[in-house]
């Protein structure tokens, strides 16, 4: 019986061979890598030097503008997040009460942002949010506004192309959570004279709890890394983390000061990640203990 354990447990190390070795190559090796690089020295002339120091995360552990980057880079993913949260939920809720005709209708609509290059959505969107563009042009004539709007090269107008991007993640999240919803449950609370709200609160909302988390994660953590977004609405006036890695690394040349920001992005985002997680799990608990 033994051996029979330890020749199953052979095989399936074999047999996940393969993706383990995709995923070090992949992801873990050129994740260190750039952590090596981030300690070494930089010299404008001679470039990158084999010598190691401390002095890149020290310049920008010391620096107000990259504090200021990643304070932009965090308020903007957040207000991502919970504009996705507060847009998905009800549009996926919405969309699970549809007739099965209209659900694939309007799937492809919600999920066609994800089959268009985000390059191509972006250019778009910087078409629309011109100062001549459809957006301005509409609220001009409704008369919300007597002259166009800065929406082009401002972080409210990467907040709405984001959003944008990232909803799509978040209805998938929550539906994939909506289709194990116990409906009965909810049909039982209401014939016991609860209400709409204190149905949704007490009884669908918890059960949306792990759907609702999964996609506020995937959404913080690529509005957070998304790169081709904030710089082409945001151009050179909106600078966030992304960015500024970018141009350490071409127009700079200082690839490990460079390196250091992604390090100190990539601790931002886990950090964040589990703390939230974590935190939310917690208040929850105790609201629908």
């Amino acid at each position: 019986m033994a051996e029979t354990i330890t020749h199953n447990k052979g095989q399936q190390w074999i047999l996940s061979f393969p993706a383990v070795a995709l995923f070090l190559g992949l992801l873990v090796v050129p994740l260190a890598l750039t952590a090596i690089l981030s300690f070494n020295v930089f010299d404008a002339m001679s470039g990158v030097k084999a010598e190691y120091t401390l002095a890149n995360y020290i310049e920008i552990l010391s620096d107000s503008y990259y504090y200021d980057l990643f304070i932009r880079t965090g308020l903007m993913s957040l207000a991502v997040t919970l504009i996705c949260v507060l847009v998905g939920v009800p549009e996926t809720i919405i969309l699970s009460r549809m007739r099965p005709v209209w659900q694939g209708a309007f799937f492809v609509i919600i999920l066609g942002p994800l089959l268009i290059s985000v390059v191509v959505r972006t250019l778009g969107w910087s078409i629309l949010l011109g100062r001549e563009g459809f957006v301005n042009n509409a609220l001009l004539i409704v008369g919300l506004v007597d002259r166009p709007v800065q929406l082009m090269f401002s972080l409210t107008g990467v907040i709405i192309v984001l959003t944008h991007v990232m909803l799509p993640f978040m209805v998938i999240a929550v539906w994939s959570t909506l289709q194990k919803l116990d409906t009965q449950v909810a049909h039982a609370a209401r014939s016991l004279g609860a209400g709409p709200f204190t149905t949704f609160r007490r009884i669908i909302l918890p059960q949306l709890m792990p759907g609702i988390l999964s996609g506020a994660i995937i959404v913080f953590t690529l509005s957070a890394s998304a790169f081709a977004t904030p710089a082409l609405i945001g151009g050179r006036r909106v600078k966030v983390v992304t960015t500024a890695i970018y141009d350490e690394f071409l127009s700079s040349l200082n690839w490990p000061l460079g390196a250091a920001v992604a390090v100190l992005l990539l601790l931002g985002i886990v950090l964040v990640v589990i703390g939230s997680n974590r935190f939310i799990e917690h208040k929850f608990k105790q609201v629908f203990a």
